[in-house]
């Protein structure tokens, strides 16, 4: 019988932070796999890697590595650790080497124009504009919840170039979000397609993994059980 990986690592995006990963969190763990949500700050991308590589390292064994947004940034260079079998991006940045998400948002302009930089090298998405612009698909009081416990990005995060890409040299899932306003769902359809991705498209905001927890842990698992173990 063929090993599958048991363990999941789940990164978070810009403007969130790891709640948001309780529904697909509680499925996962239900089906039998060991599961760490990171809490990385957001503050740089160095910090960041930090935060995800700890979480890599403390679940001792291969891992799926899975990000949303600008975790998607985050675990394509984290996903080079050793324990990672395999990447999962969800409505996310896998970028390549010399990009950022910036450039990627240059590239090809999401529909969204409510992101907003302050007086402290930080990115915010106007409160009032939150609900449509990221989370249209979640009920009212959740997203506006969320508009109002926002984790601001920095520039440096968002900026950050990319030099080793992980999903050139490791298996890659990508959940396209179709009616993203975050990030346009054809930049995600490049992304995962030069990746060389499984990919699923759903109808949904850029949320995905918060309105659509089934399917973004059936891709999960999917990843789970496909990649080789080397460990």
């Amino acid at each position: 019988m063929k090993e599958h990986i048991k363990n999941v690592v789940l990164v978070h995006g810009a403007f969130a932070d790891g709640a948001g990963w309780e529904a697909v969190a509680t499925i996962l763990m239900h089906d039998g796999y060991k599961v760490s949500v990171v809490q990385h700050p957001e503050t740089s991308y160095a910090d960041d890697q930090k935060y995800t590589k700890a979480a890599i390292d403390a679940m001792g064994a291969p891992v799926v590595l899975v990000g949303h947004s600008y975790g998607g940034s985050v675990i394509t260079e984290a996903g080079n650790h050793p324990n990672v079998a395999a990447l999962v991006y969800i409505a996310a940045f896998a970028l390549d080497t010399g990009e950022s998400c910036a450039t990627i948002e240059q590239g090809l302009p999401q529909a969204s124009k409510a992101f907003k930089p302050d007086s402290n090298g930080n990115w915010w998405i106007e409160q009032e504009h939150f609900p449509a612009d990221f989370a249209a698909d979640l009920p009212k009081d959740k997203a506006a919840f969320m508009a109002i416990s926002q984790v601001p990005i920095s520039t440096d995060a968002f900026t950050h170039k990319v030099t080793s890409p992980a999903w050139k040299t490791k298996p890659t899932w990508y959940m396209v979000a179709t009616a993203d306003r975050s990030i346009n769902p054809d930049q995600e359809r490049m992304m995962a397609k030069r990746a060389k991705a499984k990919t699923v498209e759903v109808n949904s905001s850029h949320v995905a993994y918060v309105s659509h927890p089934k399917e973004t842990a059936k891709l999960i698992e999917e990843a789970a059980t496909s990649a080789p173990v080397n460990q």
